[in-house]
């Protein structure tokens, strides 16, 4: 903590506004005394007709912009593209580089960024299939965005507008990205357009030298024959340096202390080398983790950039966090937490930025445990499609700010309680209802402040016109302001610091909070290692296609093989929850071309199955044309192969009612258990059939039956299961089975005791799904008391 005289400046001002018993902003016509004085200090008010209210408005403006916050040391929580733009502007728009000096970080020199680190899409996602690092995208993004004007001088002894000359090619490297590989080091940076003249000799050279390791690093250089950020790729080199000689890249589970010294190392030097400041930005934790979604239907589902491009179309219930390893803590983000006198958790995806850092064992009770910050919570400005679009108390209406507390206090173990006291909104008042509309047009809604419900949970709403008004007349986008964001928490900081914001009621605590154990994973493999994994096991099986020239299949050739089997990797890599082991029972996969697709199609439209004979998944050729067509059927052969040889008989019988057909009984007997080649037990085969509606014959064991009605339609056992599978990864893959799943969004009626049971065996078959198939597991929890 930082002891100084910032209140004292204020004090006679603002008791000449308080002792008085009336103010020159009464006149100011809404809002709280917190609200009217950062109107003002913003601009946001037209002058009045009295020079003496003028005279004492400007007197207000002029105290609270010219506050000296040097001394202050800020902590700032979030992902990428929130964090980054209220520290320093969106880096990654092209428009940054023309004003790259904004934001907190020219207000707040001592400005700290704890980023969150669970991202695994785009270019981050192909860093981890060769990396044993946390994710980098965000890092990065938030990296750039911190190269502050002062720092980049005083270090190269620049002027200012020399300061952003440099921030421009910075910008321009960082954000270059490339599909094929790169010939050379010239030949990268000629592909970047930018101009290495204009950069320090010193930062020229130790950045050159970065890109140099990327070609010379035997671990490094197979990262560029995949798409990259190059941003992210200097920060892997920058990291890959610091590692000692005796790394061993197939063991990182036995390195930990190895790995969490150099992400710190090559990120602190990388930082201190662009004009960022050393420990600007640190990874909440250097322990690689995954994000997993838990929905209101059971499903649960790995993967950041899953939960982003999913449409479940069910409310989020939880958000976890999987670490490989019992996660670390940096030792500086908890000195910095500690000394903190500004907490701010920055805009972004709810679930996906501060929700996963304050899930990180002992951060939260950090926050809770530094008394004498001001601790400040952005709310998000739109509602996220996939996220909070639908709320788990009220799923037909949108997400409120009272919403987002909520998920807060039911994703954070121990709730909210002493983690913010202030809730910064951005105030839409003075937008016009045309922007809003163009907004409704791309199905985007804002998320409006509901300020009386926040006061209820012991919070105190500040609305604020924190938007960027050129954006707004220039593109009709709304988007937070750095620069009028940083100027607002100068001035709450300045109202705390003379007595004038509520305090903060630490015991705050809402009727849903509870502790969570932190979730333990089965496996500590790394996502490079998986990969790895993934190829290895898919190189060992045949690849092969039946056409009409010849009576059976024959092997692909070698250029047609690599293609297939580098799209099989992909699609298995997309899906985090896919184990290695559910591909032990596939040997071969063959495209049949469509003439030869003798398969009965008479209860589905799905031109892929499983052959347990061959142990082969076989897919119609014209699959291959449309990508999702392709990865659909594909993990739908997947799923089916889990049962093996489950079946030893399959038939379908006619009933006779009276001399005509009333329906068919389809009937199964499975396999002894010494002849049993299947991913499951017997047990679970029989607790699956009997979820699929097929009941056992109490009379002969291993029997199961099923009745099929006249022309009603029936989805076999095998194929459900495929389907279920494909459906629980993706609910795009199988729109049949959404179909079916969709009874679980309807209110129940105990009228019709039909509609309880068929939910119910919803829930027990994704139940079975989540345990049994996927083997996932959700963490102890308790309410707290």
């Amino acid at each position: 903590m930082t002891h100084c005289n910032f209140g004292k400046s204020l004090q006679p001002l603002l008791e000449g506004l308080t002792q008085k018993k009336h103010c020159s902003l009464d006149f100011l016509s809404k809002g709280s005394l917190a609200e009217r004085i950062i109107a003002l200090v913003l601009g946001e008010v037209a002058p009045p007709a009295s020079a003496q209210i003028r005279d004492e408005w400007r007197r207000i403006t002029s105290t609270f912009r010219d506050l000296d916050p040097s001394h202050l040391q800020v902590v700032v929580l979030g992902g990428g593209t929130g964090l980054s733009n209220i520290v320093g502007g969106d880096s990654r728009r092209p428009e940054w580089r023309e004003t790259p000096f904004t934001g907190l970080k020219e207000r707040f020199p001592n400005l700290h960024s704890i980023v969150c680190v669970t991202d695994d899409g785009g270019s981050t996602g192909e860093l981890l299939k060769d990396f044993p690092f946390v994710a980098l995208g965000d890092l990065r993004h938030v990296l750039l965005s911190a190269i502050c004007s002062k720092t980049l001088q005083k270090k190269y002894n620049l002027d200012y507008v020399t300061a952003g000359q440099v921030a421009s090619v910075l910008h321009g490297l960082f954000n270059y990205r490339f599909i094929s590989c790169p010939l050379s080091v010239d030949s990268l940076i000629a592909d970047t357009a930018v101009d290495f003249s204009f950069l320090p000799a010193s930062l020229a050279v130790y950045l050159r030298e970065l890109l140099q390791g990327l070609f010379e690093n035997d671990q490094i250089n197979p990262s560029l024959s995949r798409p990259q950020c190059l941003g992210n790729l200097l920060l892997a080199a920058a990291m890959y340096v610091k590692l000692p000689a005796s790394f061993n890249p197939e063991k990182p589970q036995d390195q930990q202390e190895v790995l969490h010294k150099a992400t710190l190392d090559g990120l602190a030097s990388l930082s201190e080398a662009i004009g960022a400041g050393r420990e600007s930005v640190l990874p909440a934790t250097t322990t690689p983790a995954e994000l997993q979604v838990l929905y209101a239907n059971g499903v649960l589902v790995t993967s950041e950039c899953k939960s982003s491009s999913g449409r479940r179309g069910y409310p989020v219930d939880r958000v976890l966090v999987e670490f490989v390893q019992p996660p670390r803590l940096p030792e500086k983000v908890v000195e910095l937490v500690q000394q903190a006198d500004i907490i701010i958790m920055a805009p972004g995806s709810l679930y996906t930025s501060i929700i996963p850092i304050l899930q990180i064992p002992g951060l939260a009770d950090l926050i809770r445990q530094n008394k004498h910050a001001l601790k400040l919570l952005v709310a998000n400005i739109w509602v996220q499609k996939g996220e909070t679009d639908a709320t788990r108390e009220a799923p037909e209406r949108k997400f409120h700010v009272s919403d987002l507390i909520r998920a807060y206090d039911y994703n954070i173990s121990g709730g909210i309680r002493g983690l913010f006291s202030h809730v910064l909104s951005l105030d839409l008042a003075d937008i016009s209802g045309a922007v809003l509309q163009n907004y409704a047009l791309e199905y985007k809604e804002p998320i409006y402040l509901d300020a009386d419900r926040v006061r209820q949970y012991g919070l105190e709403p500040v609305e604020a016109s924190i938007f960027s008004r050129e954006l707004l007349q220039q593109r009709n986008v709304i988007q937070h302001d750095p620069t009028s964001f940083a100027l607002v928490v100068q001035t709450l900081w300045g109202l705390r610091s003379g007595g004038l914001l509520p305090p903060q009621d630490d015991d705050t605590m809402l009727p849903f909070s509870r502790e969570f154990a932190l979730k333990e994973r089965l496996d500590n493999i790394f996502s490079c290692q998986r990969y790895k994994k993934i190829r290895q096991v898919l190189s060992k099986i045949s690849f092969n296609r039946l056409t009409a020239e010849s009576n059976q299949s024959h092997a692909m050739s070698q250029q047609e093989r690599v293609r297939m089997l580098d799209r099989l990797v992909e699609i298995v890599w997309r899906h985090p929850d896919v184990h290695i082991d559910h591909l032990d029972l596939i040997r071969s996969v063959c495209l049949v071309d469509t003439s030869c697709w003798k398969r009965c199609q008479q209860w589905d439209n799905v031109f892929s199955f499983y052959d347990p004979a061959e142990q082969a998944i076989n897919i119609r050729m014209d699959q291959l044309e449309d990508g999702n067509r392709m990865e659909m059927v594909f993990i739908v052969g997947v799923g089916q192969s889990l049962l093996g040889n489950y079946a030893w008989n399959k038939q379908l019988e006619a009933i006779d009612f009276q001399g005509s057909e009333a329906g068919q009984i389809y009937s199964l007997t499975l396999r002894a258990p010494n002849e049993l080649d299947s991913y499951f037990s017997i047990e679970e085969l029989d607790r699956y059939l009997q979820l699929a509606r097929m009941y056992p014959c109490e009379k002969m064991k291993g029997v199961y039956g099923r009745v099929v009605n006249g022309d009603e339609g029936f989805t076999p056992p095998g194929l459900l299961f495929g389907l279920m599978y494909a459906w629980y990864l993706d609910n795009l893959f199988a729109p049949n089975i959404d179909y079916k799943m969709s009874i679980m969004k309807s209110e129940l009626s105990y009228l019709i005791p039909e509609q309880v049971k068929i939910v119910g065996r919803r829930e027990q078959l994704i139940r079975f799904f989540r345990e049994i198939v996927f083997r996932q597991s959700l963490p102890q929890s308790s309410l707290r008391v």
